[in-house]
């Protein structure tokens, strides 16, 4: 706990990348240039999934466009104010937008883990039993894990905020960090923390650790699977059907394992500004090209759309 003096705070200041504004302006439009590649990849991910009505519409599409709108909301929910900061020099955030933007990363960076862990499961049903693929991954099914991934974060971000929304803070209210996240917040609390510190340590590792899991034993039992197979076609086949997924998750889960996993004693270090960047604003970008690039049922079905309303 800290031992400042405690200020009712109606905004937060950000202390961004860097305390010099030159650099800051340097650094403008390569998140302009993110930002928009990110608007145009997801969006593009979800219209042609929608569009397509040949390819696309299997499990694995249906998870992969939910995986496309959370990659766009949750950049969506960091990087506008990042640029309006960068560009007006305020970096100021109000209280209740500071929690509305913790509220929206938790809810939304969780759903990213549980929908990975869905496109896991689907992975696993798709190799290990595809002759029940069909039933196993109905479109109940699908819906029901969709449906999950956004309830039960949803759950676990109210929770947290509620628990932020009783703390108080101490002057000057200077979040060290350029968004507003669990731990830059708790560094400027008066308030006794443990109840957090305790919510963070079990319900907070079983919901970030909980997907990872599930993702693991999956492909466990996937490369069992595929080892068995006989020929090189298809065990080329099976594993090129999981690259792009691998991908993902190992961006993903790498990111969160260095911004919220490093062990230090220090709060305020705890959080590394760079690999949060990373984290927040990049993987959301390369992920749409990742599983464009690598798919050549996307790459089929772009062209198809492409060709039917260009020519």
């Amino acid at each position: 706990m800290n031992h400042r003096n405690i200020t009712p705070v109606s905004e937060f200041l950000l202390r961004g990348f860097s305390s010099n504004p030159e650099v800051e302006k340097l650094l403008l439009p390569f998140f302009l240039f993110t930002y928009l590649l990110t608007l145009l990849g997801n969006i593009t991910i979800i219209l042609l999934i929608h569009a397509d009505t040949q390819l696309l519409q299997t499990p694995m599409y249906f998870f992969l466009s939910h995986l496309a709108v959370a990659d766009l909301a949750f950049a969506s929910t960091v990087t506008p104010k990042v640029l309006e900061n960068i560009i007006s020099q305020k970096k100021t955030i109000s209280y209740y937008g500071c929690l509305a933007q913790m509220f929206a990363n938790i809810h939304i960076g969780n759903a990213d883990s549980y929908l990975l862990a869905s496109m896991a499961y689907d992975r696993y049903v798709a190799i290990c039993c595809p002759l029940n693929y069909s039933t196993i991954m109905s479109h109940k099914r699908c819906l029901q894990l969709a449906t999950a991934s956004w309830t039960i974060t949803m759950f676990h971000a109210t929770l947290y905020t509620f628990l932020m929304s009783r703390v108080e803070f101490c002057d000057p209210g200077e979040i060290p960090h350029f968004y507003c996240d669990l731990y830059p917040i708790l560094d400027i609390s008066c308030s006794d923390s443990k109840v957090i510190d305790l919510v963070l340590l079990t319900e907070g590792v079983v919901e970030i650790l909980g997907p990872f899991v599930l993702i693991i034993i999956s492909y466990m039992f996937i490369f069992y699977t595929i080892v068995r197979i006989p020929s090189a076609t298809g065990k080329r086949k099976a594993f090129s059907t999981c690259g792009s997924h691998i991908c993902v998750v190992v961006m993903y889960f790498g990111g969160i394992s260095f911004v919220y996993f490093k062990p230090n004693s220090n709060l305020a270090e705890r959080q590394d500004t760079w690999a949060a960047m990373v984290y927040t604003m990049v993987n959301p970008m390369v992920n749409p090209f990742i599983y464009t690039l690598r798919n050549n049922e996307m790459k089929a079905a772009l062209k198809r759309v492409i060709k039917r309303h260009f020519h």
